[in-house]
């Protein structure tokens, strides 16, 4: 079981962070493309008050499946956030989405961005264009994404451990808005 351990950050500037990770050594490895995400749950949410999410993927031509659940020991969330994640792909996500419906789940929360992958061989940056700003995540051991964060000018205090779900209910929060998923076009209807 591996342990995925990550920090988001906001970014204002797109094209400055991709100077910055081009200065400190970073290499492209997937150009921008549009990311789909589904989670599922049972119809009472059984997983989410689990800290749970199970999602299907469909990014950069692949479909993947993921289940992310806290560490059996050990913090789920220190200055960095720590899951335990297995995720591999699947050729139809179409297909395992009826599936996971004919099974009593539900489709629980819709969100998107358009995102880019780099990586410096020890750990990687993913540049997330989303509907309600962009965001980098650092993902890699603990001590890279700090070392990482050092080069790309990123503070300790400007780490963020939310998901994107959790960062989407602040903002309908403080927008006072009746976007149910994270999409563009539901963001765009409720403003």
């Amino acid at each position: 079981m591996a342990v995925e351990t990550e920090i988001k950050f906001r970014v204002l500037d797109v094209s400055g962070l991709t100077s910055r990770l081009q200065a400190a050594g970073f290499s492209l490895q997937t150009p921008r493309s549009f990311e789909s995400n589904v989670l599922y749950d049972t119809p009472d949410r059984k997983m989410r008050a689990r800290t749970e999410i199970l999602r299907i993927r469909s990014y950069a031509g692949r479909w993947t499946i993921t289940h992310k659940r806290l560490p059996d020991f050990g913090p789920g969330e220190d200055r960095h956030k720590h899951r335990i994640e297995t995720e591999t792909d699947v050729s139809d996500g179409a297909a395992l989405a009826e599936i996971f419906l004919s099974l009593g789940l539900v489709e629980a929360f819709r969100y998107e961005k358009w995102r880019s992958e780099w990586s410096d061989g020890e750990g990687h940056c993913v540049v997330d264009e989303t509907p309600i700003g962009n965001y980098a995540e650092l993902e890699g051991t603990a001590e890279w994404i700090d070392r990482a964060a050092a080069r790309l000018g990123v503070d300790h205090a400007d780490y963020i451990t939310l998901s994107y779900g959790r960062l989407f209910d602040i903002w309908r929060e403080h927008r006072h808005s009746t976007a149910e998923d994270l999409t563009f076009a539901a963001v765009a209807q409720s403003n």
